[in-house]
């Protein structure tokens, strides 16, 4: 038999199954809505095999795309194993994606089929009729779904209660064929949907695990953030099923128990991404919070002001990195760059440059864009149906990130911000939200705080006013007049917010990521949850 290649998540799978087909491989954490799911490789194996078999009934063929919008479940590992097996693509759609914008998605990926869950399928409903080409929709049905949903749509249940198989016909064996379309968030547009090929995440199944993040056959992962999203893929599942080790994986993210969780399972390792960090350290200090298994947390975006306190605080180290679904790696390893700093490329494999708006090198210490690049290679981006698009962010031979950035004398990279957005300035200072996310969020009934900026109301170019959005934990109320006094106690006269915004949950993207193009949106100086400085 010819050997296996290792990075095709199908063939991952059988590797585990030959070598312990009854290990638990995964367990799936539901927050207590029914009991957790934990999954031998047997199980997981099989279930790819019957799904892929369910694909061929319908006639889907290599190069098709099925579309997955549910939170994190076992099927969502079954649907895109399934799809390796056969050069299907699967296109997995954040949960919380809903309206013109998932009409947008299912139609522009050309999606055949949808796999969803029973709390998501009215969002799926509503757009169905709108997109040619769905031929069938496939209900996931959880303990806590309606029964009598079974009568109006094919279930995975039914296709998952069938016998085992471990073959299926016209398999396809090719790492180089498209696995998923990931979909941008869509900040200046339209999403666009990014085409992987397994040849992409077996750099993170079988490189990084050991060589960066450093995990080893007593590692047991965890995490909590959407298999939607390229980091819990590439940090988490695919690691774990390429390593042979366990892989806790939640629901949803949860601040408040995930400690809880990893003393549980015993987990050593999860990742997190900047908001999600600054959340967890605004939850209340209890005396047991270093009593924990977690060696290091793997974060991508650690605020500087609360990176040590984090560390101290919870007993762990924080292993900081860069990426993006269209490419690009930095990391900084623990102990070795400066708090703040996300890393440096690997040596000798990658490289990276600072440039000016007229790809100039700038010298360290001066913001510009972050390039990268694999050594000597011109970097590849596919935007699924997007040829100019993938050509304008690969133009003259870089990967151009649209991240700002700048570095120090010794090369070490640091986030500015985004491009597309622009920096938060106030009366000439460039104001760090970070800093300011972790004053106000000292305060005592905050549970989420995000700082963003809209046009200075003295119209100065380039200027904004400061807007601190704020939720407040269960239970609680947010006072105003209480958030601006530790503001003024804390912050510098031009890092003091103009403006509270009182939301009773911060809108997040599928990474975790605060969504503050929605706040602003939601933003009026008249509405009832906003308070001016002034007036307090």
């Amino acid at each position: 038999m010819a050997e296996k290649n290792p990075a095709l998540l199908s063939n991952m799978l059988e590797i585990r199954l030959e070598e312990n087909p009854d290990k638990v491989g995964l367990i799936f954490e539901n927050g207590g809505l029914y009991p957790d799911e934990p999954l031998t490789y047997k199980q997981i194996a099989a279930s790819a095999f019957k799904l892929a078999r369910a694909y061929q009934d319908l006639g889907l063929k290599q190069g098709d795309a099925v579309a997955t919008l549910m939170r994190n479940h076992p099927e969502s590992v079954y649907t895109m194993s399934a799809a390796t097996l056969l050069g299907v693509i699967t296109v997995p759609i954040d949960p919380r994606t809903k309206g013109e914008k998932l009409a947008y998605m299912l139609q522009d990926c050309k999606a055949r089929a949808v796999v969803t869950t029973a709390d998501l399928l009215p969002e799926v409903e509503s757009v169905s009729g709108e997109i040619e080409g769905i031929e069938r929709i496939w209900l996931n049905l959880k303990p806590d779904a309606d029964p009598d949903l079974v009568n109006k749509y094919p279930t995975v249940n039914e296709i998952l209660a069938g016998p085992d198989i471990f073959e299926i016909e016209g398999r396809v064996d090719d790492p180089n064929l498209p696995m998923a379309i990931i979909y941008t968030s869509g900040v200046t547009g339209n999403p666009k949907g990014v085409v992987i090929k397994s040849t992409r995440t077996a750099m993170f199944a079988q490189l990084a695990p050991t060589l960066i993040w450093k995990y080893t056959p007593e590692t047991v992962i965890y995490t909590g953030l959407s298999l939607t999203h390229g980091n819990a893929l590439a940090i988490s599942l695919l690691p774990a099923l390429a390593m042979g080790i366990l892989g806790v994986i939640s629901q949803r993210f949860t601040k408040s128990r995930i400690w809880d969780i990893c003393r549980k399972y015993g987990c050593t390792t999860f990742s997190l991404l900047g908001g999600m960090m600054a959340g967890i350290y605004n939850e209340p200090p209890k005396p047991d919070d270093a009593d924990n298994p977690v060696e290091v947390v793997i974060s991508a975006g650690t605020p500087a002001p609360i990176w040590e306190a984090f560390e101290e605080r919870f007993g762990v180290k924080i292993l900081e990195w860069y990426g993006a679904v269209e490419g690009g790696f930095a990391y900084n390893p623990i102990g070795v760059g400066p708090i703040g700093s996300f890393g440096k490329p690997l040596e000798g494999i990658q490289e990276a440059i600072v440039v000016d708006e007229n790809d100039n090198e700038v010298p360290p210490g001066v913001t510009g864009e972050l390039l990268m690049r694999a050594v000597n290679v011109k970097p590849e981006v596919e935007y699924y149906g997007r040829k100019k698009d993938s050509e304008d962010k690969t133009r003259g031979g870089w990967l151009r990130t649209g991240d700002m950035v700048h570095k120090d004398e010794e090369g070490w990279l640091f986030f500015d911000y985004r491009k597309e957005g622009g920096g938060l300035r106030r009366a000439g200072d460039f104001i760090i939200p970070a800093y300011v996310e972790k004053v106000i969020g000292e305060h005592p009934d905050i549970s989420e705080v995000c700082i963003y900026g809209i046009p200075a109301a003295s119209g100065a170019p380039g200027e904004s006013d400061l807007v601190a959005a704020v939720a407040p934990f269960a239970g609680k109320t947010i006072d105003p007049a209480s958030v601006f006094k530790v503001a003024r106690e804390g912050l510098e006269p031009n890092s003091v917010p103009s403006y509270i915004q009182v939301v009773e949950e911060v809108p997040k993207s599928a990474s975790e990521k605060y969504l503050d193009r929605v706040l602003k949106d939601q933003f009026s100086e008249d509405a009832d949850n906003v308070f001016k400085l002034e007036d307090c």
